[in-house]
């Protein structure tokens, strides 16, 4: 009886918005573009920080990034010189890492290198990676053929290399993958695998290890082969330069431990290098920054958006208002034959809440469709989650009830007598 008695308010409250269909959707338009600002706003925000934070996750939540970085001073000198500039770090502060900290479970040396490489008449610049079999567990990439580098390799300092599969397709088109001799600057390397790589993009102030131009090889054979000294040509001058690693990964045994280590790592590092030649970067605490950071963004865009959903409700107050004007005279009719106020109060409640819905559906179909565009037209990721609709549907129906309640008891406290004189 209660349910069958809810039912025929609501269809009574629709009749009644029906009866001025073109002032009832100019009424909604408040809350259709306040719902559907809401939602795609938080889905916008949602992509960019998903996007931000699964780069920060790629480089790993236990692992410790510390750079070479060359000194300031160093880099503002532009002219023509043959003087050898070394900075960054060594063999060891590798070995000093891997054995002063007990929480650290694998280190993984890099020396970066870039060559011209060449299969028969295909040839392209690939960035050598010199690194030890560690590197594929602390930055896990998807084999794709064959295998990675192994400890055997790195013993006998066997010439061999994993290319990644943007380089294999450059170079290895119309070839057999596994098994061909790619020569790298002057030196023959067997190709043994090709594996899946990440691009190089930056997450944060981090770059990611891995790029798609890469070529993995043994650090010892690197080292035989290239050595530590590099020269640059630039327009009219070359810089000789001698760096040893470019990157030590550090992995540590629990995330708990993770910052202590890359503070302690730092302390160390300090103590045997004059110049600050290095830098030490926590992927966790990006992650944990990236996170604080998307919280608030979202909390940001919500209020604003949120802001046109208060007006939307000022709106709908403000046309109900004016239909308790226009219906005194039926209120006083429905008061006189026995309507009781609280019956008036659900009447004009119901039409508000009715008006507040529909308009925050068809908001949520504007809100969903914005950021299907805005993938489909810029690229930008967009993800629309379960809250991101839900909460903007709950304000709407809020905001039915705030807003329409003040109303609803204004027509309630209309006195019958002089609603049935009003004309």
């Amino acid at each position: 009886m209660r349910q069958a008695k809810i039912v025929r308010n609501v269809w009574l409250g629709i009749e009644n918005l029906l009866l001025h269909k073109l002032r009832s959707f100019l009424t909604m338009l408040g809350v259709v573009f306040g719902v559907g600002s809401v939602v795609a706003m938080l889905s916008v925000g949602e992509g960019a920080s998903k996007e931000a934070l699964s780069q920060i996750r790629r480089l790993g939540s236990n692992n410790i990034i510390i750079s070479s970085l060359k000194p300031v001073d160093e880099q503002a000198t532009n002219t023509m010189r043959s003087m050898l500039s070394v900075y960054g770090l060594t063999y060891e502060d590798h070995r000093r890492i891997a054995e002063s900290f007990k929480d650290v479970r694998q280190t993984a040396p890099i020396k970066l290198i870039r060559k011209q490489s060449r299969l028969r008449e295909r040839a392209m610049e690939l960035r050598v990676v010199g690194t030890t079999p560690e590197w594929f567990d602390l930055v896990p990439r998807e084999i794709l053929a064959g295998r990675i580098l192994m400890r055997a390799d790195e013993e006998k300092k066997a010439p061999v290399a994993v290319l990644t599969e943007f380089g294999a397709r450059r170079l290895l088109a119309t070839e057999n993958t596994i098994g061909q001799t790619l020569r790298i600057g002057g030196n023959e390397f067997e190709v043994i695998g090709i594996i899946r790589s990440e691009s190089g993009q930056g997450a944060g102030n981090i770059q990611l290890p891995d790029q798609d131009s890469d070529v993995y090889i043994s650090l010892e054979v690197a080292r035989r082969y290239y050595g530590d000294i590099s020269v640059r040509m630039t327009s009219g001058s070359y810089e000789r330069e001698r760096v040893q690693l470019h990157q030590i990964i550090v992995q540590a045994q629990d995330p708990k431990r993770v910052e202590a280590i890359a503070a302690g790592i730092e302390t160390m590092l300090k103590r045997f290098h004059k110049k600050k030649d290095f830098v030490v970067s926590v992927p966790l605490a990006l992650l944990k920054q990236a996170e604080a950071t998307k919280r608030t963004f979202n909390i940001v865009l919500g209020s604003i958006a949120g802001i046109s959903l208060l007006v939307g409700g000022i709106g709908i107050m403000n046309i109900m208002l004016a239909s308790v004007t226009e219906r005194t005279r039926e209120i006083g009719i429905r008061r006189a034959i026995g309507a009781k106020r609280k019956q008036i109060i659900y009447q004009f409640l119901i039409e508000t809440v009715v008006l507040s819905m529909f308009g925050g559906l068809i908001g949520l179909g504007l809100g969903v469709l914005i950021p299907m565009l805005i993938t489909h037209f810029s690229g930008m990721p967009t993800v629309v989650t379960a809250n991101g609709i839900l909460l903007p549907l709950f304000i709407s129906m809020a905001i039915g009830i705030v807003f329409g309640l003040y109303p609803a008891m204004h027509a309630a406290q209309v006195d019958p007598i002089i609603a049935l004189r009003h004309e």
